[in-house]
């Protein structure tokens, strides 16, 4: 085009941001001020949205800034941005000041994404008032259709079970999004048997099962339904959906089968990050070491990098089979390689499998070594490995730590004083039962849970 207007270049910044491309929606920004193209409203909204998806919710509020007016889209950009990347108190922040200096109706887009917010915030007066403003100013239908799930996903952080059932009773229930939003807020709650039912309840309605149904309620199944729904998704031909075929490997090794898991790993065309840490995981739980060792060296030759999840996983599998200097060697090697920066659990699993070996001494070193201040897993490990060698020591040291970390658990009070007692130090022993006595603690009583039936 020889002439460039403002309607041209919205028409191109619009297109950039709807189809994805937001570094170029910018150069398009930055071009119209070269040719001398003032930008209007429609243009501050696209450049704010093309910064949201980049991440950038503060360079999209300096945008945001420069409108002198605005519109519902703006405020409702700007809200969802910052919701998307997590920083929910400046989303909630700019959904007050929204409804504190425009007046006007919001849309349903911000108020799903305010309740998005109350949700991980657990802001639960919050997401009440939302959702009494949005039922008495938009009909149900489209009410609960657009904010619905954020509403049984924030009841259900909240442990608000009743709630999310009186939600759930106003939704659309031949929409599968609806019947995603209820199990997973079950799942959260801790309620899986009432999932499992939910999800039943959603087959005789003819609602189709998407990815994010079956990867959702894969991770909570026994063998039995577990294999149930691997015979839906052969059915439905959804053998090809790498986030079902995770869920799917990771419910056949926590459930027992590995091999069943090793056989769908096998036989996938394509593998993500995910499907080798999943799969080297399971093969650690089970104490399949070598077989986690080999599955890491696939994972590297096909041109996959490891993680930081990768690095757990493999420690975790060394630990779990005694393979002390194949871990050591796993761990210098995946940080040096592959720029991994180790964090507390990869510190807490090095502890655990050098500990576990009896090499209580070079455990205590990687302890003193270690970037960060140890937490109660790296000092509880240490003590249970020092208990089971009688290495006095180490086990007064580890559990003095632990006393300060947590000073109100009386667990430690007694686990310090058996080990005085264990090893004759009477004295110390009472000196360390009067001071839990001097602060008002008392071990409460073991107990046991077992489930029958349902």
């Amino acid at each position: 085009m020889d002439v460039k207007d403002l309607l041209s270049c919205n028409a191109m910044l619009s297109g950039y941001v709807a189809n994805g491309c937001p570094e170029l929606a910018l150069e398009i920004f930055e071009s119209m001020k070269l040719i001398g193209v003032e930008p209007d409203l429609i243009t501050f909204n696209s450049v704010m949205e093309a910064y949201c998806q980049m991440g950038f919710c503060d360079e999209a509020l300096k945008v945001f800034r420069l409108i002198a007016n605005p519109s519902i889209v703006s405020w409702t950009t700007i809200i969802s941005g910052y919701a998307r990347v997590g920083n929910h108190e400046a989303s909630l922040d700019m959904f007050r000041n929204m409804m504190r200096l425009m007046g006007g109706m919001p849309d349903l887009d911000s108020l799903s994404s305010s309740i998005v917010s109350c949700r991980h915030l657990r802001a639960l007066r919050n997401g009440q008032e939302i959702h009494a403003y949005g039922i008495k100013t938009h009909s149900n239908l489209h009410f609960y259709k657009s904010c619905g799930p954020a509403l049984l996903t924030m009841y259900s952080k909240c442990s608000r079970a009743h709630d999310m059932k009186n939600v759930f009773d106003l939704m659309d229930k031949f929409d599968v999004v609806t019947w995603n939003a209820m199990i997973l807020g079950l799942i959260d709650l801790e309620m899986g048997y009432s999932a499992l039912e939910t999800f039943n309840m959603m087959q005789p309605l003819g609602v189709r099962n998407d990815q994010t149904t079956l990867s959702t309620i894969l991770p909570i199944c026994n063998l039995k339904s577990g294999m149930q729904i691997h015979a839906y998704i052969l059915r439905n031909n959804l053998c090809s959906v790498i986030p079902v075929l995770n869920a799917l490997i990771n419910m056949y090794c926590k459930c027992g089968s590995v091999s069943s898991a090793y056989l769908i790993f096998s036989d996938m065309t394509v593998r993500d990050v995910v499907s080798w840490n999943t799969m080297i995981g399971g093969f650690a739980v089970h104490g399949k070491g070598e077989a986690a060792l080999k599955c890491l060296k696939d994972m590297i030759s096909s041109g996959v990098s490891p993680d930081s999840v990768t690095l757990t996983a493999i420690l975790s599998a060394c630990n779990h089979s005694g393979l002390v200097n194949e871990g050591l060697e796993v761990f210098h090697g995946m940080c040096r390689d592959f720029g991994l920066v180790p964090k507390m659990e990869h510190f807490a699993c090095l502890v655990a499998m050098v500990a576990r070996a009896g090499q209580l001494n070079e455990a205590l070193d990687i302890v003193k070594e270690m970037p960060f201040i140890p937490d109660k897993h790296i000092w509880g490990t240490l003590l249970a490995a020092a208990q089971a060698r009688h290495n006095m020591e180490v086990a007064v040291l580890a559990a003095d730590n632990l006393v300060g970390l947590e000073p109100k658990n009386a667990g430690h009070y007694v686990t310090l004083s058996n080990i005085y007692t264990d090893d004759g130090r009477w004295d110390d022993a009472m000196r360390v039962r009067r001071l839990m006595e001097s602060r008002g603690l008392m071990k409460l009583k073991g107990s046991s849970w077992m489930e029958g039936g349902n």
